[in-house]
This record gives structure tokens, C-alpha cells and sequence, in this order.
């Protein structure tokens, strides 16, 4: 039985904050909620974060280096150099030491920076040095947060990987009502304590994921394919490495780009081909992950050369099926794996999500409609609900990629606590 000196170590980290020990550059722009940002720098330092305060010339503006100094313990960098000593601040060492870094408030003009390249200060330069996951707090009025320039330029960022902290929506500066006031920093705190804990939620697991489309081939030149980008297998990749997780990622046709290290990605084309790459990371996996949009027939013969139509009036194509491989790799499961598989449905969505849950002995599948506007192929957003194989399920709203990405994550830690 555990001595009262090992049950108060033992209960002083379970209460240790998941930030303690972590690097994090915090970078402050020039808006009126800049004054939240030292109620966020307070809570990241008081619970053991290590904290390098970046701050744009403007931001200074709305708070001093002094106050932000005094916080952190650290000298705030502002600019390239320090004039009276020609001290040089690398944005390159910057990037290199930090775990995270954190935008908050980010104006539309940084954001506007950071989606298109311009380095024009410190704080968007340390940006495009970051190898770290990155964070923003967007603040501005509404009409600037309603602006087709500014969604761009956030979905541009969520495209290269940044996490949006959602504004809320309140009283303004411009003392308007509507959506563009900075999330609040406990809010934001929370959101980072979220982010480390993660980290480490799925770390040692081994992870098999499949994502894209497949293709399938009728001469050199012509395929049969569907509208799959690979966006929401690529995303949970990049989720489960950021968690730590040992990730192997077979993926279809497609020309997004992972980031993180630590993915293995295997590449391939056809359904055939990704049942092959698949069968020993699944059987290795901790996790395995359906989330191809395999098709399901092929041509029964494909031509060596290119199809002519020339004298050719009408052209019939004999299809084959093509092997399911959730179902084939599922009916293999061994005790302690779990396999989750996607459901992309137009009708009957809910029951054709069931039953593929029960056919092909899955413990989840995570359903998507294309009824729901923003879910679906293509999208930058997802709307899903989580079928398990106890029957239970959960719906969340629609959300980005990355952000799904999240709660499925938090999902499977979920289960495997409870187990």
C-alpha cells in the first residue's frame, strides 16, 4: 500500500499541468486584445511553460516589452536586432527550441502575412521557421472577420497545418456586436493543455492509416477514380504523430504533402496495390484506420496503348470487384487492436454506416454525409458521427479536417481509458 508521502508525489503529477517543462513562443500582435494575451503568458509561466514572447512592432502599441518581460522572465523579441548592441535574434533558433507557438491576438494583416510568405517582421519570420505545431487567436471587427480575403487566407493556413482558435462573438472595439473577438486566453490555456496532453496520449502506439482514393486503370491515360483528396486520412496522420503515435500512412493518388517526420508514407494507386502495402502495417498496428475511398470495381482488362474513339460509335467496360480491404484486413484483428472504418454516404446514411460497422467487424465508423454542406470530398471541413460497435455514438459539428482529426483521436483515448 502506497505511503502518504508516495500518494501526494503520485497526486502532484496527476495534477501537473501537461505545459510544464514545454518550450513556447507566444507571438502578440498589434490589436486591442493584446491585454489578454498577459492573462494567457501568466497561466502558461505559472504552470511551468517556459515562455519566449514575440511581439510585432504595432503590437507594442497596446502592450509594453516591459510588462511582458517582467511575466516571462525573458527579454521580448520585437525585431531583428538590438540597435545599441547589433545583437542578432535568430527566428531560425527560435523555430528549433520551441515545442509550440502560439498567435494570440493574430490580426487579419499577420494572418494575411503568415498565409502568403511576406516576412516583413519577427513574428512572421519565426513563423516560417517553425518546425512546431502553430496556433492562432484570431481578433479583428467583424466585417474584417467576415471578409472573403480573410477566410482565404485562414483556409490557407489550416491547408499548411496552423490550428484556428476560433473568435467568439461579442462586443467589439468598434463596439459592434458579431463574431471577431479573441477566444478568451483560459480558453486558449486550456486548448494548449489539451494539445501536450495529447502528445503524449498516443505515444508507443502503433498507428496504420489508408487515405486518398484509388485508381483504377483503363489504358495509360484514362482511370476510373472518384473526388478524393486524401485531406481527412492526411489530417489524422499528422493528428496521431503530433500524439505522439508511430504512424504508417498508405496513401492513394493524391498531391497533398505530409509534414511531420515521424509519418512513414507508403504511396500507391490502385485498390489491389493498397490492400498489398496495407496487409503488415495493419497487422502490426495498435490502430488501423479505413479512411480511403477505396473504389470498388476495376476494369476486368486494361489496354496497353491508348483507346482510340475513332470508329469506335459505343464502348462497353466489363468491371470487376475489387477486394474490400477494411473487410479483409478487419476479419484478421487480433485481441487488443481496434479498426475503424469511414462511412461516406448520400442516403440512409445512418443505417448504411451500421451495417458496414457489423459486416466488416470494425469497433467504429466514423460517418460522413453528403447531405451535410462542408462534409465530404474536397472540403477543408467534416461533419461526423461516431458509430461504435456497443452501440453507442456521438455527433459533433462541423468542423475542420485537423480539428475532426482531434476528436477522433480524443475519442479512441477515450475508449481505451475506459477499457
Amino acid at each position: 500500500m502506497p505511503r502518504p508521502r508516495q500518494i501526494t508525489i503520485i497526486w502532484q503529477l496527476l495534477m501537473e499541468s501537461s505545459v510544464k517543462g514545454k518550450h513556447i513562443v507566444l507571438g502578440i500582435t498589434g490589436g486591442i486584445a493584446a491585454y489578454k494575451s498577459v492573462t494567457l503568458l501568466r497561466l502558461l509561466v505559472k504552470n511551468g511553460a517556459e515562455v519566449q514572447v514575440v511581439i510585432t512592432p504595432s503590437g507594442k502599441e497596446f502592450i509594453t516589452p516591459v510588462t511582458l518581460s517582467a511575466l516571462s522572465g525573458k527579454p521580448v523579441v520585437s525585431e531583428f536586432f538590438t540597435a545599441n548592441t547589433g545583437e542578432w535574434h535568430s527566428h531560425v533558433d527560435l523555430g528549433l527550441w520551441a515545442d509550440l507557438m502560439v498567435i494570440a491576438p493574430a490580426t487579419a494583416s499577420t494572418i494575411g502575412k503568415m498565409a502568403n510568405g511576406i516576412a516583413d517582421n519577427m513574428l512572421v519570420t519565426t513563423y516560417l521557421s517553425a518546425k512546431e505545431h502553430v496556433m492562432i487567436a484570431p481578433a479583428m471587427d467583424l466585417d474584417m472577420m467576415a471578409h472573403p480575403s480573410t477566410s482565404r487566407n485562414l483556409a490557407l493556413l489550416r491547408q499548411d497545418g496552423v490550428e484556428i482558435i476560433e473568435p467568439a462573438a461579442g462586443e467589439l472595439a468598434s463596439h459592434l456586436i458579431g463574431k471577431g473577438r479573441m477566444e478568451e486566453p483560459e480558453n486558449i490555456f486550456r486548448r494548449i493543455e489539451e494539445y501536450f496532453a495529447g502528445e503524449r496520449k498516443m505515444a508507443g502506439k502503433k498507428v496504420a492509416i489508408t487515405a486518398g482514393p484509388t485508381y483504377e486503370k483503363l489504358d495509360p491515360v484514362r482511370f476510373i477514380g472518384n473526388y478524393s483528396t486524401g485531406k481527412m486520412g492526411l489530417a489524422l496522420a499528422e493528428e496521431f504523430a503530433d500524439a505522439g503515435a508511430d504512424v504508417t500512412l498508405i496513401c492513394g493518388p493524391v498531391s497533398l504533402k505530409t509534414d511531420n517526420p515521424k509519418i512513414r508514407r507508403i504511396d500507391v494507386e490502385s485498390a489491389e496495390e493498397m490492400l498489398k502495402a496495407s496487409e503488415e502495417p495493419f497487422a502490426k498496428a495498435d490502430i488501423g484506420i479505413f479512411a480511403a475511398a477505396v473504389a470498388d470495381y476495376r476494369p476486368e482488362s486494361r489496354a496497353d496503348s491508348k483507346i482510340k474513339r475513332e470508329g469506335v460509335e459505343d464502348m462497353s467496360l466489363k468491371l470487376v470487384k475489387n477486394p474490400d480491404i477494411a473487410a479483409t484486413l478487419a476479419a484478421k484483428k487480433r485481441d487488443g487492436q481496434q479498426f475503424i472504418g469511414f462511412a461516406l454516404e448520400t442516403d440512409h446514411a445512418h443505417e448504411n454506416a451500421a451495417a458496414k460497422l457489423k459486416k466488416k467487424n470494425l469497433d467504429a465508423v466514423v460517418l460522413n454525409s453528403l447531405q451535410d454542406k462542408g462534409a465530404g470530398f474536397g472540403t477543408d471541413t467534416n461533419k461526423i458521427t461516431i458509430l461504435c460497435a456497443d452501440g453507442s455514438e456521438k455527433t459533433y459539428p462541423l468542423k475542420s479536417k485537423r480539428e475532426v482529426a482531434r476528436d477522433i483521436i480524443d475519442f479512441i483515448g477515450r475508449v481505451n481509458a475506459a477499457r
